[in-house]
């Protein structure tokens, strides 16, 4: 179970205008999340623009965002019920702005769709959901947004729920619940709406506090990924992120991809020295022998370490207007490595809203499609089956250090 000082980051996703940022201006509101002076400022923006208080401005903070009525940044929003905190991810909804989507659901741990029901389910919601599997995003709500337009219709509901939950069905994934709710109205998010009696499911914050923390990297081998190396009073320290498993001082382990064998001489976590660090925590690591690391570098287990690969094969989403071709010269980011790259082979391509393939051996790779390819790195890296470490199985793929791609191993 969560300890009360865990907060779960929640990406929240859906079709332009169907309704994220006033659900997340619900959800802060009805948890007394909103510090007064926002309010006032929600009050008086929505004055000056001639409308009603609008929920929606209050994760529509950029005054370009509030006069096009779109959200076109990733915003981090903060609440907390008496279970635990939250981090709202609001990640845009249209294709043009796709990229600050994958950047901000990257970091999350849980996703809620948002889906208007009277409009149904549109190309971007399919698109959402291809990628939050690729993202490897487990825990799924589905909220059916604006049911009081529909005048509270269990007939229109079950209708595109069933729907939904077969295109899901495709991606292998099955949401843990599908609420019926009205943002604005407030219905189905902090108690239970009389309006929708035929729904006998949970109202949508109970349903976040079910949701529970993924523990499974924890007894997992141990990877320590250098984001960067320092020296004090003749001292290296190597910061990182512990990923998966646990790290102990004393411990002797394996720098990869050099295959060189240390030993752990202290563990630091800001301010102090500890004995051990776990999957997730970030520490400064000093060691006893002189050691060649850099930045990019992976502290593994010196039992059976995994060895460093130059080919591999995954599945891609292609987001740039410029095609993706044939051995084309590229920048591939794995965590904290990178290393130059070309794709090899294209073995498909697909629609990534219907999955239909499109092609077979194709030479390019065109905007907002998926592909199966294979990639070969000018040097080895350390990657690993997503389904396996996700952190070491998602990659991008760069042009003059702009995201192209992201990707995740097969």
């Amino acid at each position: 179970m969560w300890g009360k000082n865990e907060s779960l980051k929640l990406v929240i996703v859906g079709h332009i205008d169907h309704g994220k940022s006033t659900l997340i201006g619900r959800l802060l509101l009805d948890t007394d999340s909103l510090p007064k002076e926002k309010l006032n400022e929600l009050k008086r923006i929505s004055k000056e623009l001639g409308k009603e208080t609008e929920l929606a401005y209050l994760s529509d903070q950029l005054k370009e965002e509030r006069e096009q009525n779109k959200t076109i940044d990733t915003t981090q929003l903060f609440f907390r019920t008496k279970k635990r905190n939250y981090v709202i991810i609001d990640a845009p909804g249209h294709v043009e702005f796709i990229k600050n989507m994958l950047s901000g659901a990257s970091l999350a741990q849980a996703a809620v769709i948002i889906i208007d029901i009277k409009e149904g389910i549109m190309e971007q919601t399919r698109r959402h959901a291809y990628l939050l599997k690729m993202l490897g995003i487990k825990d799924l709500i589905v909220a059916f947004n604006k049911i009081d337009l529909i005048n509270y219709d269990a007939a229109r509901f079950e209708e595109i729920k069933n729907e939904f939950l077969h295109l899901l069905g495709k991606l292998n994934i099955k949401p843990f619940f599908v609420i019926p709710i009205s943002a604005k109205a407030g219905l189905n998010i902090s108690k239970k709406s009389s309006a929708t009696p035929w729904y006998k499911g949970p109202y949508l914050l109970q349903a976040l506090g079910t949701l529970k923390l993924d523990n499974s990297l924890k007894s997992k081998p141990l990877r320590f990924c250098i984001q960067d190396i320092y020296e004090t009073n003749n001292e290296k320290i190597a910061v990182g992120k512990v990923i998966s498993g646990t790290l102990k001082r004393g411990q002797e382990v394996m720098l990869m991809p050099l295959l060189e064998k240390i030993k752990i001489k202290s563990i630091k976590i800001f301010p102090k020295n500890v004995k051990e660090v776990h999957k997730d925590k970030c520490a400064g690591l000093t060691f006893e022998n002189i050691v060649k690391a850099v930045r990019g570098n992976i502290i593994v287990q010196k039992e059976n370490p995994p060895k460093a690969l130059s080919r591999f094969e995954g599945n891609i989403f292609w987001m740039s207007d410029r095609p993706l071709l044939l051995n084309e010269t590229l920048k591939l980011r794995c965590s904290t490595q990178e290393t130059n790259c070309i794709v090899e082979r294209i073995r498909r391509r697909m629609n990534s809203s219907t999955l239909e393939i499109l092609e077979e051996n194709a030479k390019e790779v065109r905007i907002n499609e998926s592909a199966l390819i294979t990639i070969k790195t000018e040097t080895p890296i350390l990657v690993e089956k997503f389904s396996y470490i996700e952190e070491l199985g998602r990659f991008i793929l760069e042009r003059n250090a702009n995201p192209q791609g992201i990707g995740i191993t097969v």
